[in-house]
């Protein structure tokens, strides 16, 4: 029932569901310090800090609003205050440690990112990891900010409360899922000769054991009669029983922040999108309609005609991307729109000069200098969106 509504809709009812939860947190900077969490994160170690500060024993209701100071890599506070943008560049950044394969809390399959069944060889205390990782992530989707953090279908549909089955594992093993499928074509003598029991050997970390899938198990031939148990019972090892408890604690720090019920309105591939924004190119022409200016800007100005006409005509949609980055620290785009960004994407006169471009996220504003030769604007905006020098720049 609840597709018939249209996914805009759904999502406008989401974000005022989340509106009136928030009432109780929202605060002017620098009043009502009970309702700020403050942290201090270096770069360098940003997931390390995090997860010593902002653990459910130090701040136990991260539904608060968070103030970040970030150190650079050279032990440097960051100039700043953090009215929302060094959040967002917090929270962008340690999702992305904190899903980093190389970290051995999550694996990927074909890009797309699930937790690692083998992670408890790795973290003594990985139930912790798992429950503080889910309540960043419920907090990036509570602050209606978008991260590019692409999870694996059958990981999402759990999220929203499914029961993963053999329909999704081909999002976790594509070569599995295929074998099962051709398994319902053999006859019963192949069948035979394939000396298949209820049982799948895991290796871990070179590490192989024998698990039953059924009591048993190790005892119990697969026939064509037991076949379709047999491929059932195999997916839901491999898509439930094998990582039961990494996603237990991941879904019970989600939902610490977020209630299950308010996702029930959304199928995985929508959450994915509530995560990480419309997929596809970046709307110029939406952007440029709902663009502000400061300053001496106005929409006719030399300067202003000359930005657009480059990032129309000289940008790259991965360059229209990387340039909403650099303004909002998000480079997707928002679900209903740019008109529903809050701040608007604005640009404010930076004054005359050979300068860089520079940018305050937590404003959602483009500091652009007053060019008057669109090659020069061109190569200083190109080379600032490319730095990822992020909050340093400015």
């Amino acid at each position: 029932m609840p597709y018939i509504v249209p996914f805009s809709s759904r999502v406008a009812i989401f974000h005022d569901i989340l509106d009136e939860d928030r009432q109780p947190y929202d605060i002017s900077w620098g009043q009502r310090s009970d309702n700020i969490v403050k942290a201090t994160i270096r770069r360098d170690y940003i997931y390390e800090d995090a997860f010593t500060q902002l653990s459910e024993a130090v701040a136990p209701n991260l539904k608060k609003k968070l103030m970040i100071k970030l150190v650079n890599y050279t032990g440097l506070d960051e100039a700043g205050v953090d009215g929302g943008g060094l959040f967002r560049e917090f929270l962008s950044s340690f999702l992305k440690e904190a899903f980093n394969p190389h970290r051995g809390l999550f694996i990927e399959t074909d890009g797309l990112l699930h937790p690692n069944p083998a992670s408890a060889r790795l973290y003594p205390d990985y139930h912790n990891h798992y429950y503080f990782i889910g309540r960043l992530l419920a907090k990036a989707l509570y602050e209606k900010l978008l991260v590019d953090i692409p999870l694996a279908p059958f990981f999402l549909h759990k999220l929203i409360g499914g029961q993963a089955d053999i329909n999704l594992l081909r999002s976790l093993d594509p070569n599995m899922y295929r074998n099962m499928l051709e398994l319902r074509h053999y006859d019963e003598d192949t069948l035979s000769d394939l000396c298949l029991f209820f049982i799948v050997s895991d290796d871990v970390l070179g590490d192989s054991k024998t698990i039953e899938l059924k009591p048993n198990g190790n005892s119990v031939a697969v026939t064509r009669g037991n076949l379709i148990e047999y491929i059932h019972v195999m997916a839901d090892y491999r898509l439930n029983r094998q990582i039961r408890t990494q996603f237990g604690y991941f879904a019970s720090g989600f939902y610490s922040i977020l209630s299950p019920e308010w996702l029930h309105m959304f199928n995985y591939s929508e959450l994915q999108c509530l995560l990480s924004g419309s997929l596809g190119n970046i709307d110029i022409s939406d952007l440029k309609e709902y663009t502000v200016y400061q300053g001496a800007y106005s929409e006719d100005h030399p300067t202003i005609l000359m930005f657009w006409e480059v990032v129309e005509e000289d940008m790259s949609p991965e360059e229209h991307q990387k340039l909403l980055a650099f303004v909002t620290s998000s480079g997707r785009m928002p679900l209903l729109g740019f008109r529903s960004l809050n701040p608007l994407f604005g640009i404010h006169s930076a004054g005359k000069g050979d300068r860089l471009p520079t940018s305050s996220t937590c404003m959602n504003l483009l500091k652009l200098p007053e060019f008057e030769d669109k090659d020069l604007l061109r190569k200083r905006l190109k080379y600032v969106i490319e730095s990822g020098a992020g909050f340093e720049l400015s």
